[in-house]
């Protein structure tokens, strides 16, 4: 049975590589189908591929909300604070706006996680969505309670990582 714009709430999660690429792959797979798409990267300032790739697609719009890195969980700096809060409020927006069909909440996790973001703001969000939007949250360790409240959630495990073998970052694989 196929469902139109069936509103799901999609968790990607895990301590593996790949679930901003999940999310990406979602969202192109949507605006294949003409939905307008609404993409929020928490915690990341550095020009991602995602980024580039996608700067010129239709019916996609891509927004940053923190800096590079993931900043000092125990001590974050007031404008990791603030970038994220301010993403959290956007966020919302595109959600309850009715001008998009799915929103990805790219490493939510984690700023739920850091601290950065109220875990109870985003289930309360969550709850009040249009049904007919999907969101997916991104990021290593979700709750039990954003797993609980979720339709599908996917744990991206690391069985092996190349930087185990000494291998940096590089552009094009890990951003």
């Amino acid at each position: 049975m196929t469902t139109e714009k069936p509103g799901l709430i999609m968790v990607f999660t895990g301590d593996g590589k790949g679930k901003t690429t999940a999310a990406v792959g979602q969202a192109v797979r949507a605006l294949g189908h003409g939905y307008r798409v609404f993409m929020i990267h928490f915690m990341k300032g550095h020009d991602y591929g995602e980024f580039l790739a996608t700067a010129q697609m239709p019916n996609l719009t891509v927004v940053r909300a923190g800096r590079d890195g993931f900043g000092n969980r125990e001590k974050p700096d007031p404008i990791d604070v603030e970038l994220v809060r301010d993403g959290f409020a956007r966020a919302e927006k595109a959600i309850m706006s009715g001008d998009y069909d799915l929103v990805v909440l790219d490493e939510i996790n984690v700023a739920v996680d850091y601290g950065l973001v109220d875990e109870n703001d985003l289930l309360k969000l969550l709850k009040k969505k249009p049904r007919e939007v999907t969101v997916i949250l991104t990021g290593r360790n979700a709750s039990i309670e954003i797993i609980k409240i979720a339709d599908t959630v996917s744990e991206i495990l690391a069985i092996k990582h190349h930087y185990e073998q000494g291998v940096e970052s590089c552009r094009g694989i890990e951003y």
